[in-house]
């Protein structure tokens, strides 16, 4: 999937109104905090600072609130001005900041089955996220396979069980408290026997117990090196937008433990938080691949930094 298509994926209509419900606690905080401050006052210094820290109490960063409130000093020292206008430049520096990062996760067809591990703490939509994902790589005319990496929860492998049978994904488990990366092992034999597309790999998530976690973590990525060397073919950490700054170190630790390749942001739509993402994305440069703002299947879809600044600025959506 090409940049263009991810773009054209986001702008349809019920995806824009699907981001900004799902957006809107955020976008209250940052519109509210606007509104507040700019009513039949003029654009002073203090009111810039106020704007700015507005901006980084909603987890934009001090970094992006910082550029913000330059950029609104910046020909508009003690002008008038109306708060769509300062969304209109909160909107242009959050798309700036995020532009970079937004990429479509590309499966390369010569890599057969492309291998994605998915990381991510428990209960932050990891397994949820698969399912969503097998089912949109289902969609696209792809084979799958689901492997329930996660053996230490019963529940996590019924869950993906049942996402295998609705997406009519291939699935493999082991019995609860089976060793991951041996059931990764025999995840990947199968797949490449059955010449499946696309091998998405559950794991555990229990970071209090964070050497053994990554550890193990490494040992899945060592054993599935065992069958293909240049397996997994890409690392997709999962993130839950609820726990806001926490994210960071979630990314910070994931990120020297297994080599994360890219991020997937779950939950936007069940906080006021969801500028936690443009933090994320000016300290570590990393890769969004996919944001989701509901439960249902369809509420998983391919990043846009222009459609997501728009949205967290309580915008309309992009004309082009």
């Amino acid at each position: 999937m090409d940049d263009s298509t991810a773009e054209t994926t986001q702008t349809t209509a019920p995806w824009w109104q699907r981001l900004t419900a799902g957006l809107k606690r955020s976008s209250s905080v940052v519109g509210e905090a606007i509104a507040h401050v700019v009513a039949n006052r003029q654009l002073d210094e203090a009111t810039i600072e106020e704007i700015e820290d507005a901006l980084i109490r909603a987890d934009l960063g001090s970094e992006t609130a910082g550029r913000i409130a330059t950029e609104l000093r910046y020909g508009r020292f003690k002008a008038a001005i109306t708060a769509d206008e300062i969304k209109e430049v909160v909107a242009a520096e959050v798309e700036k900041a995020l532009a970079g990062v937004a990429k479509p996760l590309a499966i390369d067809p010569a890599r057969r089955p492309f291998v994605i591990l998915v990381a991510g703490v428990n209960g932050s939509g990891k397994t949820t996220t698969i399912g969503k994902l097998a089912a949109r790589l289902r969609r696209e005319g792809r084979t799958v396979m689901l492997a329930a990496g996660d053996t230490f929860r019963a529940a996590a492998i019924e869950q993906l069980k049942i996402w295998a049978d609705r997406t009519g994904a291939a699935f493999m488990a082991r019995e609860a408290g089976a060793d991951p990366a041996g059931l990764a092992f025999d995840a990947l034999t199968a797949a490449k026997a059955r010449n499946i597309d696309v091998l998405l790999i559950d794991t555990a998530g229990r970071l209090q117990n964070r050497s053994e976690l990554m550890g193990e973590l490494q040992k899945i990525v060592r054993v599935v090196r065992k069958v293909d060397d240049s397996a997994p073919h890409a690392v997709l950490l999962v993130l839950d937008a609820t726990v806001g700054q926490n994210a960071l170190s979630q990314v910070e630790i994931f990120k020297k433990g297994v080599g994360i390749t890219g991020l997937a942001m779950t939950k936007l739509d069940g906080t006021a938080r969801g500028g936690i993402l443009v933090a994320i994305a000016a300290k570590f440069n990393m890769p969004v691949h996919y944001v989701g703002v509901g439960e249902a299947v369809d509420d998983l879809a391919p990043f846009s930094a222009r459609d997501f600044a728009r949205a967290i600025a309580a915008l309309p959506p992009p004309s082009s």
